[in-house]
């Protein structure tokens, strides 16, 4: 959901294994970007991250697991939610995050590159719901503070609202192509502060 270092791997200080993870990982988003999911090889990577193929192939298995180790990192890497005393400027945070991630040339490309991979692979799709749902739950906690504050109504559905945040920059970034700007992002946070005021995210079992 937010911003997450734009190269996985890079930013942990390890051992020997977590060095090669680093580089494995880093080969793997490098790859994606320039190639896409399809075209992911596991000797190509070991050659790019200097490891024995060996090493990939028992840890990772497959293409499947290299990408779903890059999105764990990734998510590791995300900020936690804001806590600015407010929901609309808690959803402005949020908003801005996901715009930063997804114009970002090389996070950006690794997002676009996993979404059309899991549009026919199962494995792709599980690690991109997995991302997603780490993310929407730990910004669903500024909607919770929001609703103790009595800024929005009670059994609000914080991770719905977080989605509905999100769902029109992806939808243009993916389905019409079309601009992602700070504009359409403030927009979105207006239209989906006034619904949830209003009550359209309450559920009953909140």
């Amino acid at each position: 959901m937010d911003r997450p270092s734009r190269s996985a791997g890079t930013v942990r200080p390890g051992g020997r294994t977590a060095r090669v993870r680093a580089a494995v990982l880093e080969a793997t988003q490098d790859a994606l970007v320039e190639h896409g999911f399809h075209a992911l090889s596991m000797d190509q990577i070991a050659a790019r991250a200097g490891v024995g193929k060996t090493t990939v192939y028992r840890r990772w298995g497959s293409p499947a697991g290299l990408v779903t180790d890059l999105m764990n990192e990734l998510a590791n890497q995300s900020a936690p939610h804001s806590d600015t005393g407010g929901i609309e400027s808690d959803l402005r945070a949020n908003a801005i995050m996901v715009l930063d991630a997804i114009t970002d040339p090389r996070l950006g490309a690794t997002f676009q590159a996993v979404i059309a991979a899991a549009t026919g692979d199962a494995e792709a799709a599980r690690a991109l719901h997995t991302f997603y749902r780490r993310r929407i739950e730990e910004w669903a906690a500024v909607v919770d503070l929001a609703v103790a504050r009595g800024e929005l109504p009670p059994g609000t559905d914080g991770k719905e609202l977080i989605k509905a945040i999100s769902a029109p920059l992806y939808y243009r970034l993916v389905v019409t192509r079309e601009p992602v700007t700070r504009e359409v992002a403030m927009a979105s946070v207006a239209r989906a502060l006034a619904a949830a005021k209003a009550g359209a995210f309450v559920t009953e079992d909140q």
